[in-house]
């Protein structure tokens, strides 16, 4: 796969460059979807995964004349969304009520085909139905490949919360799936 963008893309990217509106309006649209994609991972509702991808792009506009036309625009955008979203919730942390985290009790049980068995649906349903710090460090670990180091520097916190932030956000999402699909599928979240 080649990193590089499209005709179109550069196309898009260098009338951006230049502040031509229309191309920023086109540039919006065409990544939209896959901006949004990225944001609902991380936000707790629609309505603020909008925000944060509003607020990334007005980044990616402000920032164009920094991007590599030879590197991945997507990469690129990527990045921003994610560390947009850091932001957001560092913003408003104050704001979110910590939830007590359940115990669970961890299922010897498993089987060959557990997560054959929950849809992408399911799992993204109860990965959003994690406390927004869970998420947040679930998705930046799971999904993105960051490292507990990585994490406790993009969150101001140390590598041993994120650690812990993450084994309990499992340790949710197995009370989350015992809960609604039965002890078959926890394997996965071990």
């Amino acid at each position: 796969m080649n990193p590089e963008p499209s005709e179109i893309e550069q196309k898009l990217i260098e009338g951006t460059k230049k502040g031509e509106r229309h191309c920023q309006e086109k540039l919006y649209k065409h990544f939209y979807g896959y901006g949004m994609s990225i944001c609902l991972r991380y936000a707790p509702s629609r309505e603020e995964a909008s925000e944060i991808l509003n607020d990334s792009f007005l980044k990616v506009f402000k920032k164009i004349e920094q991007y590599d036309l030879q590197k991945s625009f997507r990469g690129w955008l990527r990045r921003i969304i994610i560390n947009t979203a850091i932001d957001y919730f560092r913003r408003n942390e104050k704001h979110y009520h910590h939830l007590e985290v359940e115990k669970a009790a961890a299922s010897e049980e498993s089987t060959a085909d557990a997560i054959s068995n929950l849809t992408a649906e399911e799992i993204y349903a109860l990965v959003q139905k994690l406390p927004d710090i869970y998420r947040l460090t679930f998705n930046l670990y799971e999904i993105e490949g960051f490292s507990h180091e990585e994490i406790g520097q993009q969150l101001g916190i140390p590598a041993g919360t994120s650690r812990s932030n993450l084994s309990r956000a499992k340790q949710k999402l197995r009370a989350l799936i015992q809960q609604h699909f039965g002890n078959k599928h926890q394997a996965f979240f071990k």
